[in-house]
């Protein structure tokens, strides 16, 4: 943007210059010099000249670097957010990023617990602490691109390789949520002086033929639990019958209960004379054919 003020000041002046200058609609020769020398040199000022503006966006920290003092540390100054004027022959700005940052790194290999190599493509995310950003680029001298593909993926790959050297392959697909967890916070440990990490994946891939024998020990658990409820519903299945019979038993222990003592009650109440008014009221006045004296012999009615 300066380059481009000055070009526009040197053909101005180079305009006033002449407009001055003309006698009789005719520039001197003289004069035509002197104007050629003023835009050939403003020309020259303007593409060589080492100011730029640049300008530090919202949600980054811009640093001012120093790259002619004392062990080219940096600036004094921290520009947070503006347009900031850099000489770009004794300085140079760099911006980063404290906002939320995402990154997919390619496919490494890493040796689990029990020498097991296996694949992982970790992707993440990160936040720089803004207040430490000058420390970082003091020790790192590296722009945020470059910090995400050197350090922080060394730092990164490292804590997933040595994390997985304590777990067994087949506990980390069993438990993979708390083997991420367990990156994450190992992860956090040894870069949280500059970036918070988060949103970890591993993406993890076990080689082939041990995901088959992993499925085959899935298959087998799963066929276990299957036989395991397979077995409960049957006991419970007997435990309903039990119960029902028993209930039955019950009700008809009950019932015959019942019925004994409604006997027992009816037994209690027929008295002598009730029982010969019944036999009364079901004689039907005839007398038997055949009657036994009392020490007469037999007696036969005969017929008339």
């Amino acid at each position: 943007m300066i380059t481009i003020v000055l070009i526009v000041f040197t053909l101005l002046v180079t305009f006033i210059y002449v407009r001055r200058n003309i006698t009789a609609g005719k520039l001197p020769g003289s004069k035509l010099m002197v104007a050629l020398i003023i835009l050939a040199v403003g020309l020259i000022v303007s593409a060589l000249q080492p100011f730029t503006i640049e300008r530090v966006d919202a949600g980054h920290v811009g640093i001012k670097v120093n790259l002619t003092g004392d062990n080219r540390g940096i600036s004094k100054f921290e520009y947070k957010t503006g347009w900031v004027i850099v000489n770009t022959l004794v300085s140079k700005l760099y911006e980063f990023p404290t906002f939320q940052q995402h990154i997919d790194y390619p496919e490494q290999s890493v040796i689990t617990k029990g020498g097991f190599s296996a694949v992982i493509k970790p992707s993440f995310n990160y936040a720089l602490k803004p207040g430490d950003v000058g420390d970082m680029f003091s020790n790192l001298r590296l722009d945020v691109k470059q910090i995400e593909q050197q350090w922080l993926q060394t730092a990164i790959v490292g804590t997933v390789n040595d994390v997985a050297n304590k777990w067994a392959v087949d506990d980390i697909f069993n438990e993979r949520e708390k083997f991420e967890s367990d990156i994450i916070a190992e992860a956090n440990r040894r870069v949280s002086k500059w970036f918070i990490i988060s949103q970890l994946r591993t993406n993890i891939v076990p080689p082939a033929a041990l995901q088959k024998s992993i499925e085959a020990k899935t298959q087998a658990i799963q066929e276990v639990q299957v036989a395991e409820n397979q077995a409960k519903v049957a006991i419970a299945e007997g435990e309903r019958k039990i119960a029902a019979a028993r209930a039955d038993s019950a009700a008809k222990v009950i019932e015959a209960a019942g019925e004994a003592e409604s006997i027992r009650r009816k037994q209690l109440t027929l008295s002598a004379l009730y029982i010969e008014y019944i036999k009364a009221e079901k004689w039907d006045g005839k007398l038997p054919t055949v009657q036994s004296g009392t020490g007469s012999g037999m007696i036969f009615q005969l017929p008339k």
